[in-house]
């Protein structure tokens, strides 16, 4: 009785998974015109570990494609352009400049980016203490 409940079981969480795949997000990168023209030592690191979430650059790896996963990581994707793109960079007018800056400085003496949760699956976006500091210069600290 128990081996049949739990193979039911199973084969419920099985379609289950199985029928939230049939539910994409959009993964598309929008062409990026320009960009944002800091140095090329910023630019590295902006690239590696800014520029999954917050440019039109984002790389789609194989997990991205799974539900609920997804889900997750394309949410994560479309807040984090919507807060701050570098795809859209220099678009933006002194006063919208001047406060991502303050953002970004923010987020740096904070440790909040990257994302932990971004750091674990992409190790090479963590930030070394010099990083931070090239980062913080440029930003105006």
């Amino acid at each position: 009785m128990i081996k049949k409940i739990l193979r039911w079981g199973a084969l419920a969480a099985l379609v289950l998974f199985a029928a939230i795949q049939l539910k994409q997000v959009d993964r598309t990168n929008p062409p990026v015109v320009t960009d944002v023209g800091a140095p090329a030592e910023v630019q590295e690191i902006l690239r590696r570990a800014c520029y999954d979430c917050h440019s039109h650059e984002t790389e789609w790896p194989w997990y991205t494609y799974v539900a609920p996963f997804s889900w997750w990581i394309a949410d994560h994707v479309e807040h984090g352009r919507g807060d701050l793109n570098f795809s859209e960079w220099p678009q933006f007018d002194f006063e919208e400049q001047e406060h991502a800056f303050k953002d970004i400085r923010e987020q740096i003496e904070k440790d909040e980016m990257p994302l932990k949760s971004f750091r674990i699956m992409h190790p090479e976006a963590r930030l070394t203490d010099a990083e931070k500091e090239v980062l913080l210069r440029w930003a105006g600290n």
